[in-house]
């Protein structure tokens, strides 16, 4: 998709949900991000995007560092994975992963879902030191823990750099009331 000159900023995981295309939006300065919600109906695909914003939401969009958007369950739902800062500090490292869920029908945001403590520390590389015992790696300890994301339809997939051979996954109910977390072995093979 090209960037329409209508946004701000180039849109970032745009997604389908319920006969509209919801992206996320950088709208701060090159020091500091500042990420809105912007939707745009299919037929008005060419520059109809519009701010999705509501002062109740207060500041939801500042919690999470790296945010991305994936499709929840059944297209009604809106969900918005990130990690969760320590402190509202612009390098503040993260202290788990942070799923939120905005209902379409009544515009309202909610917890779905975090990652469990001990399924983060995967992620951070706390699990490698321990069991090598060893120092904590200053990576980890200064809180690189980039953590992919991917998925859709109310399942979202969990990889990084330091988890090697499983995924982190967490599923959506279809009534959405709650999660479940899980980790799931990846096999690759090689083919000559």
């Amino acid at each position: 998709m090209k960037h329409p000159l209508s946004l701000s900023s180039k849109p970032r995981s745009p997604i389908l949900a319920s006969d509209a295309v919801f992206a996320l939006c950088d709208v701060g300065t090159p020091w500091r991000s500042q990420w809105k919600l912007f939707s745009c109906p299919l037929a008005m695909l060419t520059g109809g995007w519009a701010l999705v914003e509501r002062a109740t939401w207060g500041d939801v969009f500042e919690v999470l560092k790296r945010p991305r958007l994936l499709a929840g369950a059944g297209g009604r739902r809106v969900l918005m994975i990130g990690g969760l800062r320590s402190s509202f500090a612009m390098d503040a490292p993260c202290s788990t992963v942070l799923i939120l869920r905005l209902d379409l029908a009544i515009m309202e945001w909610e917890e779905a879902g975090r990652m469990p403590p001990n399924m983060y520390r995967y992620f951070t590389g706390l699990c490698e030191a321990t069991s090598k015992r060893g120092s904590i790696p200053a990576a980890a300890a200064e809180g690189n823990n980039k953590v992919k994301v991917f998925g859709g339809d109310g399942k979202v997939w969990f990889a990084g750099k330091r988890v090697r051979g499983k995924l982190a996954m967490w599923e959506e109910d279809e009534m959405g009331s709650s999660g479940k977390w899980d980790w799931w072995m990846v096999f690759l093979a090689m083919v000559m």
